[in-house]
């Protein structure tokens, strides 16, 4: 026997031919899921940056040329406690919000836009919602205060559900594959018996033995591991150009949800192929040495 060779024949065993396929799936699969799971996390983290210190204040149409209802609402939040900035939002900018939902056909003019104003808190303070709600029913009544934050904290618990779910999908992919990996080590177990039981007689330990079947499921778990996250990167990478190429009545209306992962997040992903091998190594070194116990 060469030295370097396997001592047990792998290559007569064909149910080893389906871990390579398995281990492509499972990476394949895991890595849509984590991709998800990295890609509503960064989403969250800049939508909770952008939001963060904003306020936004809506007060009626205006009503007319002498209407000050704007100019009132502005004075008195430039001099509350803690208010950075508050800026009025232009009609045109306005209308631009709306325009997904109500077209364009009808002009700023025409459409009974209510006045927004953009307000920015300091970074460091503590806003007093409620006494800046009573300073604007003072000086401008029917304005309401619209707090981001409760937006947000909806928008996170929805976005947490659904990174909850694909985590739970890559528990049940890794417990599928060590189910599998296990019962591919049974049956070449049970092919090679004959072969085991002569290594045996021939002094060799169970570890030894063990050591060939964990470095035939390194090796093939890890070589369907790399084409498993090649189709998983292929895959991320279309629905990338698909979702920025998406378009809708002329509108840059995004039909799919646009990825872009950075350079850490693709490193992560690459190492599913190096984790879908050391996975399928301890199941196979573990799975014969339990077996061997077992042995008369």
């Amino acid at each position: 026997m060469r030295r370097g060779s396997p001592a047990i024949p792998f290559g007569r065993d064909g149910s080893s031919r389906f871990l390579p396929a398995l281990s492509l799936l499972m990476v394949f699969l895991a890595g849509l899921a984590l991709a998800a799971v990295m890609g509503l996390e960064r989403g969250l983290a800049r939508w909770d940056e952008s939001l963060t210190g904003t306020l936004t204040v809506e007060l009626p149409p205006a009503g007319g040329p002498g209407d000050r209802s704007l100019e009132r609402a502005l004075a008195a939040l430039r001099q509350a406690p803690g208010v950075k900035s508050a800026t009025p939002i232009g009609r045109d900018a306005v209308a631009k919000l709306v325009a997904p939902w109500l077209g364009t056909a009808l002009s700023p003019d025409e459409l009974e836009l209510p006045q927004l104003i953009d307000l920015r808190l300091e970074p460091t303070a503590r806003p007093d919602l409620a006494g800046l709600r009573a300073r604007l029913a003072q000086a401008a009544p029917g304005a309401t205060l619209d707090d981001h934050r409760l937006w947000l904290d909806g928008l996170a618990r929805v976005a947490r559900s659904a990174e909850l779910t694909a985590l739970a999908v890559l528990a049940l992919i890794g417990g599928v594959a060590v189910i599998s990996v296990a019962f591919a080590t049974r049956s070449g177990l049970a092919v090679h018996r004959e072969v085991i039981e002569l290594l045996h007689l021939m002094g060799a330990r169970d570890g030894y033995v063990a050591r060939q079947f964990e470095r035939q499921a390194l090796r093939l778990a890890f070589l369907g591991g790399v084409g498993g996250f090649a189709l998983a990167a292929a895959a991320l990478l279309a629905l990338t150009h698909a979702s920025e190429a998406a378009a809708m009545l002329g509108d840059r209306v995004t039909l799919l949800p646009a990825l872009h992962l950075r350079g850490w997040n693709w490193a992560v992903l690459s190492a599913l192929p190096f984790v879908a091998g050391l996975v399928a190594m301890a199941t196979a070194r573990l799975t014969v040495l339990a077996t061997l116990r077992r042995l008369p």
